[in-house]
């Protein structure tokens, strides 16, 4: 068999002055742990204005709820997505006012909803009787917007199932709202996360037109569109730039609107954090499980549990770079814990170079989302992933 030279499209995820940047930083630190650069996240923020100047955004901080991520949102001009009051009440500990908070978490205990409507927060998603009953008693004369349960084909990480319901109990939640004296303000979907389909958007745009109008009917006029998250970040598969989500969506938008569409909002987390993150990682054992098995396993100080959960059947697939030369190995990937189910990558193979070594770093990109907070808190005793901002 040919041997192929190791190469990694470094450029592709940073500059080769970022970088050396980035092990400057990281030479004397113990991995892993997590390096968010927040220039990134700013020019990620500047881009999704530039290229949707026809929406609002609220940040899904779930994604990266680091102080200095919602600090530099917030001076950026950004509204949040806050799923609970532990997020709200650090929304307003950083000085975010209440307006530009949206609670957007489909199931809430209602000393939640009081608790939000005691800060001042006006804007409450429902997708339930139960819930809409509880937003009227505890946060009453609120705007909600209603979340459609739509399906998530071509997304890496699936959001459906769970929250949302179908138009028609949409439709009896936005009569019975007005009935309950809270005012129907919009609709709201989310296609998916890192969704690759653009026309799912489409899709979803279409439910909501037949209901704006069904609702309308009866004397209702809905104001405002959520259009979830979903947008890209740069992982091992590409998908179309912004500017292309951006053409596309509001074309759907006005097909379906016209010019004069509805106030538009955007949850983006994903596509504005995770380019902006590196994971520093060292390798703990390089092993094979037999003989003649022609793939070595290759294990980290970091898996599932410790803030790569979503590589859950391997779902995002991270770039790994390693700065070995060589030629290309391919390999099965672990984490550090003793569960089995903390394989990163087995079925879709990552190349090394076959100089890798134990105690060497890792580089892991894209991982300034749904790292640091999916982390666990002390499994098999590992801590925390730590994060550092430059």
């Amino acid at each position: 068999m040919r041997k192929i030279k190791y190469e990694f499209p470094l450029d592709d995820f940073i500059s080769k002055e970022d970088f050396n940047r980035i092990k400057e930083f990281a030479k004397d630190k113990e991995p892993p742990f997590l390096i968010v650069d927040l220039k990134k996240i700013e020019k990620m923020y500047d881009e999704l204005t530039r290229n949707m100047p026809f929406v609002k955004i609220y940040y899904a901080m779930k994604a990266n709820p680091l102080d200095e991520v919602i600090v530099t949102l917030k001076n950026k001009g950004s509204n949040f997505d806050a799923a609970t009051v532990y997020e709200i009440e650090q929304l307003i500990r950083l000085g975010v006012s209440p307006e530009r908070i949206s609670y957007g978490n489909t199931i809430k205990k209602e000393k939640d909803i009081e608790y939000a409507y005691s800060r001042g927060i006006r804007l409450f998603v429902t997708d339930s009787e139960s819930d809409l009953k509880k937003i009227a008693k505890h946060a009453p004369g609120s705007r909600v917007f209603f979340r459609l349960l739509t399906e998530s084909d071509g997304a890496d990480w699936p959001l459906s199932r769970k929250f949302g319901a179908h138009p028609d109990v949409i439709y009896e939640l936005i009569l019975q709202a007005t009935d309950l004296g809270l005012e129907p303000y919009g609709l709201s979907f989310h296609v998916g996360s890192q969704q690759r389909d653009i026309g799912q958007w489409d899709n979803a745009l279409s439910k909501c037109k037949y209901l704006f109008e069904a609702v309308a009917l009866q004397g209702i006029r809905l104001k405002m569109l959520n259009l979830g998250g979903g947008f890209p970040a740069k992982y091992l598969s590409p998908a179309n730039e912004l500017e292309t989500y951006a053409h596309e969506i509001l074309r759907f938008i006005e097909e379906d609107f016209g010019e004069e569409h509805p106030e538009i909002i955007i949850e983006p987390g994903r596509s504005l954090t995770a380019d902006a993150g590196i994971i520093v990682t060292e390798v703990v054992m390089i092993s094979k499980k037999s003989k003649l098995n022609q793939y070595k396993w290759v294990y980290l100080d970091i898996g599932k549990f410790g803030g790569l959960i979503e590589t859950l059947n391997e779902s995002i697939k991270y770039p790994i770079y390693s700065e070995s030369k060589g030629y290309e190995e391919e390999a099965i990937i672990a984490g550090p814990t003793c569960d089995s189910m903390d394989i990163l990558y087995e079925d879709h193979k990552y190349v090394f170079p076959d100089t890798l070594a134990e105690g060497e770093h890792l580089y892991i990109f894209t991982t300034g989302a749904y790292t640091q907070s999916y982390s666990s808190v002390a499994f098999n005793g590992f801590p925390p992933l730590k994060a550092y901002i430059i």
